[in-house]
């Protein structure tokens, strides 16, 4: 490992900056202006923070708080690498609003270290989606993926309760999917139609269908494909009109639904 790797990637949404690094670098006390959340993937380090002294090693996820004081050394000689997503403050502030539904509580992450295998999961998704343009990491699911992370973090909160309105909610989300598949669609859109949070839109989605809104959008255009497909209509065609990213990202949910990818499909109607 040499001394300081860094990598700044492209992020897929605003107000959010990715960051890889392998260093042995050990940082002055620092603060940054935004949330950071993170997971260690080699190696092992320790820092002075908001809760006094922590350590961290591979597979434990870490979170900075805007103006929070610290630094960092690694332990042991070896270095150690991570990957951090930075949020500015708004979109995490308006998370949290979104997951306490209004409520009043805290905007701090209270745990700098978490040895939590689900939260650290949580977070290598999120962070795939947020850097990796064009493999079908849409607004919607990049949000969904936001939320769940969040939650798991905060743990103010159990399993969200859907209000009683809730089913008859989802079902009018359910139903601007099933009507326009290939439109473009954010949970926010969806909570607006249900006059519920983004948050509860998540969970009463997973709820009444199984699937979360992003999972559940792709099934509709898999099947919107499958049948332009049936037609004749030409591959990346049928992928642009069922609202895929590229015919690739068509490929790949087809495969996955119907074990035939799209290819061997038309060839049985040509």
């Amino acid at each position: 490992m040499t001394k300081g790797q860094f990598k700044i990637l492209r992020c897929e949404a605003a107000g959010v900056q990715a960051v890889e690094a392998a260093t042995r670098h050990a940082f002055a006390r620092h603060s940054h202006e935004q949330y950071g959340v993170g997971v260690i993937h080699q190696g092992a380090h320790k820092s002075h923070s908001g809760r006094g002294m922590v350590e961290a090693g591979a597979g434990d996820a870490i979170t900075v708080n805007p103006g929070e004081v610290h630094d960092g050394a690694p332990i042991g000689g070896a270095g150690r690498s991570w990957r951090m997503l930075y949020f500015d403050p708004p979109v995490i502030v308006d998370a949290i609003s979104d997951i306490g539904e209004g409520a009043s509580q805290s905007q701090e992450f209270f745990h700098p270290v978490m040895r939590d295998a689900r939260i650290a999961a949580a977070f290598q998704h999120l962070f795939q989606a947020m850097t990796k343009g064009g493999g079908g990491s849409s607004e919607i699911r990049r949000e969904e993926l936001l939320l769940g992370l969040l939650a798991g973090i905060i743990r103010e909160r159990g399993e969200a309760d859907v209000l009683r309105s809730a089913p008859m909610a989802i079902h009018r989300a359910q139903n601007r999917i099933d009507d326009e598949p290939a439109a473009s669609v954010t949970l926010a859109d969806l909570a607006r139609d249900c006059g519920l949070s983004r948050f509860q839109v998540l969970r009463g989605f997973v709820r009444a269908t199984g699937f979360t809104p992003h999972a559940y959008l792709l099934q509709r255009r898999t099947d919107l494909a499958r049948r332009s497909i049936a037609r004749g209509t030409p591959l990346a065609d049928a992928a642009a009109l069922s609202g895929f990213a590229d015919q690739s990202h068509m490929t790949r949910t087809f495969l996955r639904k119907y074990g035939i990818s799209p290819g061997a499909y038309a060839a049985a109607f040509a």
